[in-house]
């Protein structure tokens, strides 16, 4: 189980997270579930997998690669402003660490929001303003990343929805700043 919410997260948090939870237990412990999951909340961590996503798009053209060069860019920025400024504004605690997945890398910030869900929407964004074609599979891959922090129980689930709604939010103020 989950550490208890402090207070000023409140009652209607807690049921949810603590239902989430319970449905997520569902999945847990199937060894294909485990692999995904696992492997995208790794790939995650300091982006990795958007920055992989952007070189190799870039390595086909020049235009893409100076796509990628922003993507890494911003994604920078967005974590600078994520994790050094957000996350400083709330002191909620994470999931008990005894519950989390084996192997998972300790955060050293703040459980609210995700960062990791963050990141994964807001290079989703920007990814999707470049090839609205692939925009299903960058959102779904953004959301198996998010998601995999409350799999793994490093996050509650609502800070996955709150980490994905600020990422999108960012994604969208720079895709206008980019214009």
């Amino acid at each position: 189980m989950s550490t208890p919410e402090p207070p000023h997260f409140g009652p209607v948090v807690a049921r949810f997270d603590a239902a989430a939870d319970r449905a997520l237990d569902r999945l847990r412990g199937n060894r294909a579930a485990d692999a995904i999951i696992n492997s995208a909340t790794h790939l995650g961590d300091w982006s990795l997998i958007w920055h992989l996503i952007g070189s190799i798009r870039g390595l086909t053209s020049d235009a893409r690669a100076l796509e990628a060069y922003r993507l890494s860019t911003l994604l920078g920025v967005e974590s600078l402003a994520v994790n050094q400024g957000v996350k400083r504004l709330f002191a909620r605690t994470r999931p008990a660490k005894e519950h989390w997945t084996p192997g998972i890398r300790t955060p050293l910030t703040s459980s609210f929001p995700s960062g990791h869900a963050s990141a994964a929407f807001f290079a989703a964004t920007l990814l999707s303003s470049e090839d609205r074609r692939f925009a299903p599979v960058w959102y779904g891959l953004a959301a198996v990343v998010g998601m995999s922090r409350a799999y793994t129980r490093v996050h509650h689930a609502s800070d996955v929805v709150a980490g994905a709604a600020l990422g999108l939010t960012l994604g969208l103020v720079a895709r206008r700043a980019l214009r």
